[in-house]
């Protein structure tokens, strides 16, 4: 019996230290160029996968071997600094600076398909009373038919803002566009350069007092997966049958793969913006459609702080659709700002996304 008690215990070890390998694999993924490895870029999706495992583990060699449960714990201490990016834990303070400004981004996904209530949209009413000084819009759409959202709808209902910029992104003829709507002067707008169908980034130079700061306002590239391949993601997830799971993975990874390199040209046009702004005070925002733990996100943020690693708390999940739990929207500040109290507000549910707002004020 001691004897299998040890083979038992070399097993679950082995298993543990795989584990771990592939959790630091996961975690320092966003270090790969997808355009070199896009399988391997993808690996930072399965982050939480083996962060759960070896807190698995942790529990297991504490109840049965303690000393043990040393291994999983060094696990835990390498990847220290992923884990805080994934999941931060900061408190949150009642005593936001004065002179600091809301800023909320949010995918309206074309305000909930346009939809109006009784002549209302919850995008709308939302966005009105969460009284942000600038707002990020992706997926900006509208439409001339009243009956939906119209531009005179939303420029009624936004007259606290009167300062706008709207813009289609994308090659023409695309309904997909980003908006700012901001209290604060906007001197100049300009996009950034880089291919894409649908997507695009905005550069806006933001008149704030005395300081001129500049936001990007980004929509990189969609995973474009279809109904069906979604359908896919759901069944590996509810129906784990061995070949299913196989053949919908390798699919899955082709399409997200893909995207990865797309992002990847677009993160660093994104990045050398940052590089070059005119002015020290930097703000990126927007649908990143990458987790914290990505080649984009780590490329854009290079010389920024992500403010929800530095002032949220949680996962801060931000898409809300077809059991994709990750935050893949996202806002950046320039290290001589600090952001307070950076939320993933899921009390609106009328898009795919949910909206994410921080206060931000000079250091």
């Amino acid at each position: 019996m001691k004897h299998l008690g040890r083979l038992a215990t070399i097993i679950m070890l082995t298993i543990n230290l795989i584990t771990i390998g592939l959790l630091l694999f996961a975690a320092y993924s966003p270090n790969v160029d997808p355009e070199l490895h896009p399988l391997r870029a993808c690996m930072g999706l399965t982050f939480p996968v083996f962060l759960v495992l070896n807190s698995c583990f942790l529990v297991f060699w504490l109840i049965f071997r303690y000393r043990l449960a040393l291994v999983p714990l060094i696990g835990f201490l390498l990847c220290a600094s992923p884990i805080r990016t994934y999941m931060p834990i900061n408190f949150r303070t009642s005593n936001v600076p004065e002179g600091s400004i809301k800023i909320l981004s949010y995918n309206v996904m074309a305000f909930g398909d346009l939809r109006k209530t009784a002549g209302k949209n919850p995008v709308l009413d939302y966005l009105k009373e969460s009284d942000a000084d600038i707002i990020c819009m992706q997926e900006y759409t509208v439409t001339p038919n009243r009956k939906y959202v119209t531009q005179d709808n939303i420029d009624k209902v936004l007259k606290a803002y009167p300062y706008k910029h709207i813009q289609q992104v994308g090659v023409k003829g695309s309904s997909n566009g980003l908006a700012c709507y901001s209290k604060y002067p906007i001197l100049r707008t300009r996009r950034v350069e880089y291919a894409s169908n649908n997507n695009g980034s905005i550069v806006y130079e933001i008149a704030i007092g005395k300081d001129t700061v500049t936001l990007i306002n980004n929509h990189l590239e969609s995973n474009k997966l279809t109904a069906l391949d979604k359908e896919v993601y759901e069944e590996i997830l509810t129906v784990p049958e061995a070949d299913k799971v196989k053949k919908g993975v390798w699919h899955l990874l082709q399409k997200l793969g893909d995207a990865q390199q797309i992002r990847a040209t677009q993160a660093r046009a994104v990045a050398e913006e940052v590089k070059k702004s005119r002015y020290p005070y930097v703000v990126v925002c927007g649908d990143f459609n990458d987790s914290p733990i990505s080649y984009a996100h780590q490329t854009i943020s290079q010389n920024l702080d992500d403010a929800f690693r530095t002032s949220g708390s949680g996962l801060g999940i931000s898409y809300n659709q077809n059991k994709f739990y990750f935050r893949i929207d996202h806002i950046l500040t320039s290290r001589n700002l600090k952001a307070y109290n950076c939320t993933v507000d899921r009390s609106i549910k009328s898009s795919d996304h949910y909206p994410i707002w921080t206060y931000v004020g000079k250091r």
